[in-house]
């Protein structure tokens, strides 16, 4: 935990205040799927970051938003990224005005729910697809950003600023980090994900590294990830730490001729052995070796098989 900032927002499903008027949505569980939003407030309206993965969560989400902060009225949403589990709700607050950087909104044309149909096919990897059966996707109607940016972009909401800071191509292609500077508060989306391995999708991982920097450089009391709990500065350094040593392994391995998998294998988790789900490294190490080679590979679906069976080689060393 931050030593400057004790930072001790429990990490339960639900509204939590970071600050006056301003927000924190979580909901408990680093598993996929399971992301995190804000909401920040002024006078009668409100901005909230990001919608969650299937209707029914976020319902259950706006429902709580209008329990907490009843004199919010949402009239902004930003869309951190284009991954499903932060935009997939948006035809519920389809009535705001939806913000996401010019590459995010790009990427969400080829990003809707029927994208999840190999996964969970009859004939899927059955490892695979335990990730995505416990959410219901029914129902969805892909909702589009209103306004799209490139760098940045400063909203007003009430009395309030929100600054939107592109960050991508990094987690993925058109990342944006939202920062609220009045309350010393960061949403980071998927750039940052705390008490767990990230995942880098698009890269390259020194634009990773760099985003880290960046947030640190805004000097944030509270930083909301994209999945895990609240957190601080501290944090943001351990992430950053842990993409340099990810870097780092990657190459080395690369020119050692080494697999994502087998770089994975031989990784030193002892720094982070308290992070969930480290079947994600080899995913993060793929994309280092995708950067490498320049020609994307290996692709991301034999990077998610790689996954699932590192996860299995995992489980099984806990067990021997």
């Amino acid at each position: 935990m931050n030593k400057e900032i004790p930072v001790s927002v429990p990490f339960t499903t639900g509204v939590h205040q970071l600050a006056p008027q301003t927000f924190a949505y979580l909901q408990g569980s680093c598993a996929t799927g399971f992301g995190n939003a804000g909401l920040v407030h002024s006078g009668e309206e409100a901005l909230l970051v990001d919608t969650l993965f299937s209707l029914g969560q976020t319902r259950q989400m706006l429902s709580a938003i209008a329990e907490a902060v009843p004199t919010a009225d949402i009239c902004w949403v930003v869309n951190t990224h284009h991954d499903g589990d932060h935009w997939w709700g948006n035809q519920l607050v389809g009535d705001a005005m939806i913000v996401s950087s010019i590459a995010a909104a790009r990427a969400m044309r080829h990003a809707g729910p029927e994208t999840t149909s190999p996964l969970l096919a009859p004939d899927a990897d059955p490892r695979l697809r335990r990730h995505l059966e416990p959410f219901d996707f029914s129902g969805i109607t892909p909702t589009y950003p209103t306004i799209t940016f490139n760098g940045e972009l400063e909203l007003t909401v009430g009395q309030r600023i929100v600054r939107l800071i592109e960050a991508g191509p990094a987690h993925t292609v058109g990342d944006v980090i939202v920062h609220v500077p009045d309350a010393r508060v960061v949403y980071a989306g998927d750039l940052l994900m705390f008490g767990t391995h990230g995942v880098i999708h698009s890269g390259p991982v020194d634009n990773c590294i760099r985003a880290c920097d960046t947030i640190l450089e805004l000097d944030p009391e509270f930083v909301v990830p994209g999945h895990g709990p609240v957190g601080g500065k501290q944090e943001v350094v351990q992430v950053r730490d842990y993409l340099e040593q990810v870097k780092a392994h990657a190459t080395a391995a690369h020119q050692q001729g080494k697999s994502p998998l087998e770089a994975a294998r031989e990784f030193d988790f002892s720094r982070f052995a308290d992070f969930e789900n480290a079947e994600r490294l080899v995913l993060n190490i793929g994309a280092v070796h995708r950067e490498l080679n320049g020609d994307g590979t290996p692709g991301p679906l034999q990077c998610l098989h790689h996954m699932v069976e590192l996860e299995e080689s995992l489980k099984a060393e806990v067990t021997a």
